[in-house]
């Protein structure tokens, strides 16, 4: 049964009229009357009693009218339902990033998508690079915000931020009183908290060659697992850390952030999706990300 003889249907149905009905479909007439009259060959049951001089629904028609409405209704919903998550308003967008990107910009895209996209299911896991790039591997996230970038010809990314490193240090520490920049090699005797501890290479890694460009290795490491260990860890005075600058932004109890002296090579945040991710959702994500970040210069 063809779908359109369903609403041929409805509207002879629902106005009664086989003229008022074909200018609601914006048809002639007589091919109305054929398509009703193919439908009825095709059930093989009467549908309108046609007797008087205002047609009437059979019983026939009551029900069939009934169960054409809910099914014309049931296939509109899915045929809505389809067309929003092919455009991205519906479904669910996997996101992953590693914990110290809940500071910087990451909040802000995350709200923004929110609002723009209220019918999207936006699931979000804190994981580290190693965690992001098997996960984007084997397609269970959709986004990965990594620091740094992951490689690989088969992603997409887009840099988020670009920022320097500073000293996290506990706030009982004689560094927490110095008020200007401490020179790194200064640094060299203190217990140096890093993470992750595994897989390697890893943004401790990243830490550990900064110090050597500035001439030592750290000889006492202590090594957390992720950011929010490595902080609670400096918060209680077992060492200091080096953190991305957007971490200085938010205050943390026992935790004082200072500036340092020397070779900075900073860090980069970095989105980044399979390039064979076709989703709309990805890149509504990633159409908002350049957004926000041309908006703030």
């Amino acid at each position: 049964m063809e779908l359109k003889r369903l609403r041929y249907f409805l509207a002879v149905a629902e106005e009664l009229h086989f003229g008022r009905a074909a200018a609601r479909l914006d048809m002639a007439q007589p091919p109305l009357s054929r398509q009703i009259a193919a439908l009825e060959a095709e059930l093989g049951a009467k549908l309108f009693d046609r007797s008087r001089s205002q047609i009437r629904l059979t019983p026939a028609g009551e029900l069939f009218l009934e169960r054409a409405r809910d099914l014309v209704e049931r296939l509109d919903s899915a045929f809505r339902e389809t067309r929003l998550i092919g455009e991205g308003g519906a479904g669910r967008l996997r996101v992953g990033f590693v914990g110290s990107a809940t500071h910087g910009p990451l909040p802000e895209v995350i709200k923004t998508y929110r609002a723009q996209y209220p019918g999207v299911d936006l699931m979000l896991s804190a994981m580290n690079n190693a965690e992001l790039e098997r996960a984007l591997a084997q397609q269970d996230l959709d986004i990965a915000v990594a620091r740094p970038a992951l490689k690989g010809e088969e992603l997409r990314t887009l840099r988020l931020v670009e920022e320097a490193l500073v000293l996290a240090v506990p706030e009982s520490a004689p560094l927490a009183t110095r008020g200007a920049a401490i020179p790194l090699p200064e640094v060299e005797a203190e217990t140096f908290v890093l993470y992750p501890h595994r897989p390697r290479p890893s943004f401790a890694d990243d830490v550990l060659r900064c110090c050597e460009m500035n001439g030592f290795i750290p000889r006492d490491q202590v090594f957390a697992q992720d950011y929010q260990t490595a902080i609670s860890l400096v918060s209680v005075g077992v060492g200091l850390c080096m953190v991305p600058e957007s971490v200085s932004r938010v205050s943390r109890p026992g935790v004082v952030f200072r500036r340092f002296d020397g070779h900075n090579p900073g860090t980069r945040l970095t989105i980044c999706a399979r390039r064979d991710n076709r989703l709309a959702h990805v890149t509504n994500f990633f159409t908002i990300t350049q957004r926000l970040l041309r908006q703030g210069g």
